[in-house]
């Protein structure tokens, strides 16, 4: 992979394990996204035990523990389902996106690991990813990803889903706590943003009917 260039990421569980219970667990990847996205040799379960972040809060801290040091990703978009992860990165270093998806994927599976009493791999060897070409691509890439769990009947609608950054979109989280920068990338007006991703649910649920029936 390319620095500067910018790359659907796609990775799923082992057998398609599900591998978010609970809200902690759905919780604690949205903090890893954020975590380590910039280089830190602090583990994380360290990092949450530190003074600075029981007294400012996790965003707050981390957003003051990351300043000046190198990000290895951009993170423009991300969607967590039950067995797998979408996200879309800019590589910003040398091996950026590997380091990157390395260091959350391993976190996660020892926090989870711990957690249900479980041990061995809990994702597939290796995650997927698909060079991101254009603007357009880019734009039409995260109203797929967004509108994921709709798509799968988890919910009604995309923005009723908590766990993708479809609400950064919409300008309901905005920092510290938003996890995705696209200001840079996407010129996103909220309203006409939700328009442009609802207006596929439909298509999207047809399309994947379809695809299961060839599968099948």
């Amino acid at each position: 992979m390319v620095i500067g260039e910018t790359y659907h990421i796609f990775t799923r569980s082992i057998a398609e394990y599900v591998v978010f219970n609970s809200v902690g667990d759905w919780q604690r990847m949205q903090q890893l996204i954020k975590y380590y996205q910039v280089s830190n040799e602090i583990k994380f379960s360290n990092f949450i035990e530190l003074k600075l972040v029981q007294q400012n809060g996790f965003y707050n801290a981390i957003n003051v523990f990351s300043k000046d040091k190198q990000s290895l990703v951009q993170i423009i978009a991300y969607c967590l389902m039950p067995t797998h992860i979408h996200l879309i990165l800019k590589q910003l270093t040398d091996n950026g996106i590997s380091k990157y998806m390395k260091a959350i994927l391993d976190s996660y599976s020892k926090f989870f690991n711990t957690i249900h009493n479980r041990k061995g791999p809990l994702w597939e060897s290796r995650f997927n990813s698909v060079l991101v070409d254009n603007d357009e691509q880019l734009m039409h890439l995260t109203r797929y990803i967004h509108s994921n769990p709709s798509t799968a009947k988890l919910v009604d609608l995309p923005e009723n889903w908590i766990f993708s950054s479809y609400s950064e979109y919409l300008g309901k989280v905005i920092e510290p706590a938003a996890i995705c920068q696209f200001d840079d990338v996407l010129e996103i007006n909220p309203s006409s943003y939700q328009r442009f991703v609802n207006d596929r649910i439909s298509y999207q649920r047809e399309l994947a009917k379809i695809k299961k029936l060839i599968m099948d």
